[in-house]
């Protein structure tokens, strides 16, 4: 009897799934049937129990942590997985030493730059004049007074003149009781005002100085399209002085917050470093945006040093240079270059995490630093290799230097015919530096570039605005068609401004070539290693039934090449 109600209640139950399409196996189903095994019971839509009845003593709390304990995985089921988050552990392991490879060789870049101030720009400048003065005597050179470069120098070394003049009238001691006279929090926001107002002042500074140097240096048979040298370099006088204040102030900051007695204020300003990885690590990062991060964090990390040995200066120069001092003032330096250096660090191993950017990119943009030293070797360079720094990393040294030097010839007195001997020799140790500092990284940038297979791109010629401009009507977008009559409404500069349906429309080549002339000319540092994207950029459209900017997906950019990377990205910090 209770056989044949077991086979009745089988029978029922294949017909139930034979019912509802389940198809079961029937080892499965004799086992289910038997009610063995570790099978759950399930209900269907309408509540019923499937499955058969099992004791009560089998559902403990015994068996569920028993259970528990001896219940296996295989992670080989999803290898892929795992592999991938094994590399990425590998990659954040790798960005230090990558990364302070890159801080390294850019640091001795910015350091090249620095000394050229100090070192080659008065020789020039003395020869230029030299050459002016002894025109009568040895004639015109190619119908030209002075070549572009040795304007270009004789101008850096009066505004140098002008800009420390001026600069003999700021009173750094009254500065400084000024700024040590607020409260901490003050002076907290005040530091953080300074910050942004450097990126701005670096963002502009460096057009001043090339527009200067383009007006003075122009052919005179273009037609005149400029309000005047004198009113450029009247310009150019007064950023340098302004941005050399700014950065004065910034000093004297820093110099009240290591003498604080409880540094209450130095640890603030270091904490707001961890500031920066918030803002940065959880937004979206491509190469070249990364390649602008990285050379803005090398231009905060030379002009950090320069500041650090300024704040030494002064507090050595008020305890008579006693070098006990010295070491009371290492603890706080070590900690400001810690905290540099381990926000850096974090913050890039994140962002390549978060981005799935190898660590090799810091190899490609070594590179492309190294090119830019190595094509301003070459005879048809088109620029000088400080204002190459300049325009890459945002970093300018004319305003750090002329600070540089007015706090040096404030805390040293020279006397007597000794202490002229000294500087003479310290001058001559300085363009020893310079040189060797040059040839080696000379020789390591030739070895970079001959890495990335960038010895052809040597060889060709600057690019002209002619060019320029075809390169920049060649990359317009072409017209993408929907249905019969949508259409694409432009503005006067052939750019796209609405589109008459939801689907994106673009600036056709005709359109592009009739605006040319309103168009601007890239730059001349366009010629560069490209480094392709994961991800492509996406054009925002503006849409005329909704009135906002929709990304439109099936639109892509062309590459960036890495050169085309500026100041003008950089010192904003603006995040494509």
């Amino acid at each position: 009897m209770a056989d044949s109600q077991t086979t009745g209640l089988g029978e029922d139950t294949d017909k139930e799934d034979r019912g509802s399409g389940v198809r079961t196996s029937r080892p499965f189903r004799a086992k289910w049937k038997d009610g063995g095994g570790d099978s759950l019971r399930f209900t269907d839509k309408n509540g019923s129990r499937k499955g058969t009845k099992r004791d009560l003593s089998d559902l403990s709390l015994v068996r569920f942590v028993t259970t528990e304990l001896t219940r296996g995985y295989f992670l080989e089921h999803n290898e892929a997985k795992y592999t991938e988050r094994r590399e990425k552990v590998y990659t954040c392991l790798r960005i230090p030493k990558e990364l302070e490879k890159l801080m390294t060789f850019g640091f001795f870049l910015c350091l090249d730059a620095f000394l050229y101030v100090f070192t080659l720009l008065p020789l020039r400048g003395l020869l230029a004049l030299l050459q002016l003065l002894t025109l009568p005597c040895c004639g015109l050179n190619g119908g030209r007074l002075l070549q572009p470069a040795q304007v270009c120098d004789v101008l850096k070394g009066f505004i140098m003149i002008l800009c420390y003049s001026m600069m003999s009238y700021v009173d750094y001691a009254m500065m400084y009781h000024l700024i040590r006279g607020q409260s901490v929090i003050k002076l907290y926001i005040i530091y953080n005002m300074l910050e942004v107002a450097d990126r701005l002042f670096s963002s502009f500074g460096q057009d001043i100085l090339d527009a200067l140097y383009w007006t003075a240096t122009e052919p005179k048979e273009k037609k005149r399209a400029h309000i005047g040298v004198i009113p450029h370099f009247l310009m150019a006088v007064l950023y340098v002085f302004l941005h050399a204040i700014l950065i004065m102030v910034q000093a004297t900051t820093l110099n009240v917050a290591f003498n604080s007695h409880n540094k209450s204020l130095l640890t603030i300003m270091m904490s707001n470093n961890f500031v920066e990885i918030k803002g940065s690590v959880f937004k979206k990062f491509e190469k070249n945006n990364l390649f602008q991060m990285s050379n803005s964090d090398i231009k905060e990390r030379f002009t950090n040093y320069i500041l650090l040995l300024i704040v030494c200066l002064r507090n050595m120069e008020q305890f008579s240079w006693n070098p006990d001092h010295l070491w009371v003032l290492f603890p706080d330096v070590a900690m400001v270059i810690a905290s540099e250096v381990t926000v850096d660090v974090v913050k890039h191993a994140f962002i390549t995490k978060f981005n799935d950017i190898s660590a090799d990119v810091y190899g490609e943009y070594r590179a492309s630093l190294a090119f830019d030293l190595v094509s301003s070797r070459q005879k048809n360079a088109y620029t000088d290799y400080s204002d190459s720094v300049s325009r890459r990393m945002g970093f300018i040294p004319l305003p750090l230097a002329l600070l540089l030097i007015r706090v040096v010839s404030s805390s040293v007195k020279i006397h007597g015919s000794l202490s002229f001997m000294c500087v003479l020799l310290f001058y001559f140790g300085l363009i020893t530096l310079k040189v060797l500092n040059s040839i080696i990284l000379l020789g390591t940038s030739c070895a970079f570039v001959k890495e990335a297979n960038m010895e052809e791109k040597l060889f060709e010629p600057p690019p002209s605005a002619v060019s320029s401009r075809v390169n920049s009507r060649a990359h317009r977008a072409k017209p993408t068609h929907g249905a019969a009559g949508q259409e694409a409404t432009t503005d006067k500069t052939g750019i796209p401004l609405a589109s008459v349906s939801p689907q994106p429309a673009y600036v056709s080549e005709n359109s592009a070539s009739a605006a040319a002339a309103s168009s601007l000319p890239k730059s001349d540092s366009d010629v560069f290693l490209t480094t392709p994207d994961e991800e492509d950029d996406v054009i925002k459209i503006i849409n005329t039934d909704t009135g906002l900017e929709e990304d439109a997906a099936a639109r892509r950019t062309p590459k960036k090449d890495l050169l085309e990377i500026d100041r003008f990205t950089i010192c904003g910090n603006r995040i494509d």
